[in-house]
């Protein structure tokens, strides 16, 4: 199964859809990897209707050199659950929001798996997509340090942005309380 690669390094993390309509949210997760320099494959699939291109691109993801899958999927979000079954790779979910619940029955069936099957489950959509990406480098950075550098470099500007943001806050809320 030919993928399509982002950068000419090996893919060491693979990020699939259940649908291209995911893809606005999942190039968060895209965004955030080439943040971390961590190459990626992108993949479109279906547990329901493509089982078996499904099937075939989870069992041969160890072979291509993935070491984590971040797979995002709406509704039943079998997807997620499939690829955790056939792989030995951590697996991700990123819940999809679906217009009738919300993204509420994705998270469910994300974080519903039976015993010995683990499926990671973030938060839904966006803020998911963001954290699964973070996931997967915090996962790689146990044996490259060069993503743990940058993982800290990340962290370090969050702390920073937060002390930026608080300063600001109180220039323009100074005098005015008391």
């Amino acid at each position: 199964m030919a993928s399509e690669t982002k950068n000419s390094r090996k893919p060491l993390v693979g990020i699939v859809m259940g649908s291209d309509t995911d893809l606005p949210v999942m190039s968060e997760t895209a965004k955030m990897l080439e943040k971390f320099e961590v190459p990626y494959e992108i993949e479109v699939t279906s547990a329901h209707r493509s089982p078996a291109r499904t099937h075939e691109y989870a069992s041969t993801a160890v072979a291509r050199g993935l070491k984590v899958v971040i797979v995002a999927a709406g509704g039943a979000a079998h997807l997620a659950g499939v690829v955790a079954a056939v792989t030995t790779l951590p697996v991700v979910a990123v819940p999809m929001a679906t217009t009738v619940l919300s993204g509420i029955d994705s998270l469910l069936s994300s974080v519903q798996m039976p015993g010995g099957v683990p499926v990671a489950a973030m938060a839904i959509d966006k803020p998911g997509a963001i954290n699964a990406a973070i996931f997967a480098a915090e996962i790689l950075a146990t044996a490259d340090p060069d993503v743990a550098k940058r993982l800290t470099t990340y962290k370090e500007e969050l702390a920073r942005s937060v002390a930026e943001k608080s300063a600001r806050v109180k220039l323009q809320y100074a005098g005015k309380t008391g």
